[in-house]
């Protein structure tokens, strides 16, 4: 990890994760837009300036003053060897205190997707989470359907706690979603999921 001017970025073998800045516009739309049908299916309905300049803006500063706030932290996930965007991850609702915990969140495009990145990126995210953010549990949610995150889960080392009923909106309907965690100190061991 190294810290420039208070941002944080990360490195890993073949990624730079980064605040977003106004230049990943264009990149960042054309990514979203162009994996839409593989997206929308996993995350809420998309408002309806998301793919704007001005929304993507808005982005950029929520991304800046949570960072600056200590609330989250917003990685896009840069390609090193060409400085092509992939996705996203990003800690958010970061609590201090007695809980010191967060809640992960990440999507890729879909022409990047089962390449190995995000599993790369989540696992930096966490080191870094329970390094120097002092975090000791991560939890991440995502609908009992989706086996590619389920299984990034797991093989980043988070455990199935249980079922969330109507946990977030998915394309206008409120679903159930998986809940797993993961702790600094974790000596539960390896859950199998059924």
């Amino acid at each position: 990890m190294i810290g420039l001017r208070r941002k944080i970025f990360l490195e890993t073998e073949r990624l730079t994760l980064r605040l977003p800045v106004h230049a990943d516009f264009r990149q960042w739309a054309t990514l979203r837009r162009g994996s839409s049908d593989f997206l929308s299916q996993w995350e809420p309905s998309w408002a309806d300036d998301h793919l704007s300049r001005k929304g993507f803006a808005n982005r950029v500063y929520w991304s800046a003053r949570s960072e600056a706030a200590g609330t989250a932290l917003p990685f896009f996930l840069i390609r090193r060897s060409d400085n092509t965007l992939l996705g996203a991850v990003t800690l958010d609702n970061i609590r201090r205190g007695p809980a010191q915990s967060c809640t992960i969140g990440y999507w890729v495009g879909e022409s990047f997707a089962r390449r190995g990145y995000m599993r790369e990126a989540v696992n930096a995210v966490c080191y870094y989470a329970f390094g120097d953010g002092n975090l000791s549990r991560i939890e991440a949610a995502c609908l009992p359907e989706n086996v590619a995150s389920r299984g990034l889960l797991e093989k980043c080392g988070f455990k199935y706690e249980g079922v969330a009923q109507s946990y977030l909106q998915i394309a206008g309907r409120w679903r159930n979603h998986v809940l797993y965690a993961m702790l600094r100190n974790d000596r539960r061991g390896r859950t199998e999921v059924g």
